[in-house]
């Protein structure tokens, strides 16, 4: 089966560095051309792009600078300390977090229930959560049994094993002679490379207290390249508003981590004095080519941003520090949003969010605007987790020739709201 025409100029787009309107230029067709061969097979409006323009996409990337065929790229690699394990963004350059992006491309008809594989059949997933979770948990389960395998959940730390007196060594240890891979998070920082140093089996940190979660920043990332490349922007030179509890909020940590691999962003740091962005995140990203705005005032801090990430306060991670100036009045709302942002301004969360009436969360009178992206945010979870596991046991190259049509009838549009949003993949 050949690569997906849409995963081919999506990566031609992205080694390019080029926008939609600069890649249908330089390949000599049209916008509307273009964003009909990049839709969905299953949209009424997608095409298939002419051979001829297929082989002139394929000339100008074997004239790139990285050069050779597709098939012939570096291929995506995840380690830690040698182990096939993903603990944190560190591990990625922007070449092969884009390569991991790639594989995203491929699993993207499957996590949209068009196609079906079976490459894990036989393998089991043990989700390991000593906090509560729900999205992450679910995600990462629904990634594994679309790839055919299986999954065993734990979820909670009073009646563990741990909670009489089991060391983590010996829960992974003991866990990893049941599973072919873990997915772990634990209210502690550095707990879950604990968990990875007991095993040569792969380890998936899917947040460890106030550290990392980078799962989740990879996700973000695709979204945003993804939603950029339909509204014509990259992400080299973009401003991203990060908003909210940007001190114990992991999520935001391992973005802009991952972010900082970008050239010229600028990053403005809106939240309350107690809730800022740790110092070595501050200074990872002062090291790169970017600018960095710390403020208090979210209507300034929003003005003019390209991307809008807020979070939620991490009440649970306090111990005894005051949460002064995180107020109602830190809420993002509709009427906030219309008076600051552009139209074409991406807002994110990387959920849960607070919706009841007058939290200091992303407001739910939002839900039917356009820029708003949290749920195709969540659903392009799905995709990537895919591509991590599929790489973390050697059997990426094998989906695409795996892949089959689905036998089920699935909704046309996921949610009620969804056919707002159609044709703008």
């Amino acid at each position: 089966m050949a690569v997906q025409q849409q995963t081919v100029l999506r990566d031609a787009m992205r080694r390019l560095n080029m926008t939609r309107d600069v890649f249908a230029s330089r390949i000599g067709v049209t916008r509307r051309a273009l964003d009909t061969w990049l839709l969905p097979d299953g949209s009424p409006e997608s095409r298939a792009m002419p051979e001829i323009a297929g082989r002139y996409v394929a000339e100008i990337l074997e004239r790139a600078p990285d050069g050779g065929e597709y098939t012939q790229r570096v291929q995506p690699a995840i380690a830690f300390e040698g182990r096939s394990q993903l603990l944190s963004v560190d591990q990625f350059s922007r070449d092969s977090a884009e390569a991991l992006f790639r594989v995203a491309d491929v699993m993207q008809p499957i996590a949209r229930r068009q196609k079906i594989t079976r490459v894990l059949e036989g393998a089991v997933l043990a989700n390991l959560f000593f906090e509560a979770s729900t999205r992450t948990r679910v995600s990462f389960g629904a990634a594994f049994c679309r790839l055919g395998g299986s999954v065993c959940d734990t979820t909670g730390f009073t009646f563990s094993s741990m909670a009489k007196g089991e060391s983590i060594y010996d829960t992974s240890r003991v866990i990893s002679g049941y599973a072919d891979a873990l997915v772990v998070r634990h209210p502690e920082q550095g707990s879950v490379a604990e968990f990875a140093r007991a095993t040569n089996i792969p380890v998936i940190n899917a947040g460890d207290g106030p550290g990392e979660h980078p799962s989740q920043a990879l996700l973000d990332l695709y979204t945003i390249q993804r939603e950029f490349s339909r509204i014509g922007k990259i992400v080299d030179g973009s401003h991203i508003a990060m908003v909210g509890d940007l001190k114990y909020g992991r999520t935001v940590h391992s973005l802009a981590k991952l972010l900082s691999l970008y050239r010229g962003l600028k990053f403005t740091l809106v939240s309350p004095r107690s809730l800022e962005m740790p110092d070595y995140i501050v200074e990872k990203l002062a090291r790169g080519d970017h600018v960095i705005e710390q403020t208090t005032d979210l209507r300034a801090g929003l003005t003019g941003a390209d991307v809008v990430y807020a979070t939620r306060i991490q009440k649970e991670r306090f111990a005894n520090e005051s949460i002064e100036g995180y107020t109602p009045d830190f809420q993002i709302n509709q009427a906030l949003v219309n008076a600051v942002c552009g139209p074409d301004t991406l807002i994110m969360h990387p959920l849960p969010r607070d919706g009841r009436p007058g939290a200091n969360d992303l407001a739910t009178d939002l839900n039917h605007d356009s820029r708003l992206a949290i749920f195709r945010q969540t659903d392009n979870g799905i995709p990537v987790r895919m591509a991590i596991f599929a790489i973390l046991l050697g059997v990426e190259h094998q989906v695409q020739h795996s892949m089959r049509d689905a036998a089920w009838r699935s909704p046309a549009y996921v949610g009620p709201d969804d056919a707002v949003f159609h044709g703008i993949d």
